[in-house]
């Protein structure tokens, strides 16, 4: 846990610093190509003679930018349907079943056309990626708004006319805010993947703004001569997801009372 602590605050560090912590123009091309790491390239350059260290740090604002947008737009979206959905029976069973469409589609397929739909750029990946984020959020709290809403201290508050907008919000919400947030968690890590991926296929970020896929989709090619392209980006964002993990995973733990003695 602590590890997992260190290391996604040294990634939000270096994305929030990586304008000052990158030594050269990111966008840059030169003749140095496929150069391997050294004193004067860190990281190495890539096959147009980018240098892959500053890139790699550019690259993680994007990357962590799509994945907390993505996080709180799918929560806040999922727990406002979710809080209806759950209330309103007459509304559960129309707005499920739009849900249950969408969940029948694998994540990265309906991402990816979505995307063909919008085309790419930054914001539309951050759209396709918060629409199937928003369903899986709605299918978790809807759960538990069902079984809220047949609780004593909300059909207390039903009896002396609290109106629902204030049971829903003030009530009900709060109550499930402990399950959201680890389901968040796992959330980021998904997104921060689900763009990696999105972008490797070139049909995520434009390949002039980096971001870790697209910096690991540009080395692909060149595996064999230059596999320094591809192994650091790829070192960041397995590490950083990893983090986000172990951080979800324990958070889960300490939030459960059964699980709560085996926090560490």
């Amino acid at each position: 846990m602590v590890f997992a602590m260190i290391v996604l605050t040294l990634v939000l560090l270096i994305a929030i610093f990586s304008p000052w912590l990158a030594r050269t123009d990111y966008s840059r091309t030169t003749t140095d190509l496929r150069l391997p790491p050294s004193a004067e390239h860190w990281f190495g350059t890539d096959n147009f003679g980018r240098d892959v260290f500053d890139r790699v740090l550019v690259g993680s604002r994007i990357s962590l930018w799509v994945g907390f947008w993505v996080t709180a737009v799918s929560v806040v979206f999922g727990l406002i349907i979710a809080l209806f959905a759950g209330y309103f029976r007459w509304l559960d069973h129309v707005l499920m079943r739009f849900i249950d469409g969408l969940l029948a589609f694998p994540t990265i397929l309906l991402a990816l056309a979505l995307i063909a739909l919008l085309g790419s750029s930054v914001n539309n990946v951050i759209i396709a990626l918060s629409v199937t984020g928003t369903a899986s959020k709605v299918r978790l709290v809807r759960g538990q708004v069902l079984s809220l809403r047949e609780q004593q201290f909300v059909e207390a508050a039903r009896a002396v006319g609290v109106p629902v907008w204030r049971i829903l919000f003030m009530h009900i919400a709060p109550n499930t805010f402990g399950v959201l947030m680890v389901q968040a968690t796992f959330t980021l890590a998904s997104a921060i993947l689900a763009e990696a991926s999105l972008s490797f296929l070139g049909l995520g970020v434009p390949e002039y703004i980096p971001t870790w896929g697209n910096i690991v989709a540009t080395g692909q090619g060149y595996v064999q001569v230059a596999f320094w392209i591809s192994l650091f980006p790829g070192i960041f964002l397995t590490l950083t997801v990893l983090a986000v993990v172990i951080i979800g995973d324990n958070l889960r733990d300490y939030l459960d009372p059964r699980l709560r003695g085996t926090f560490s």
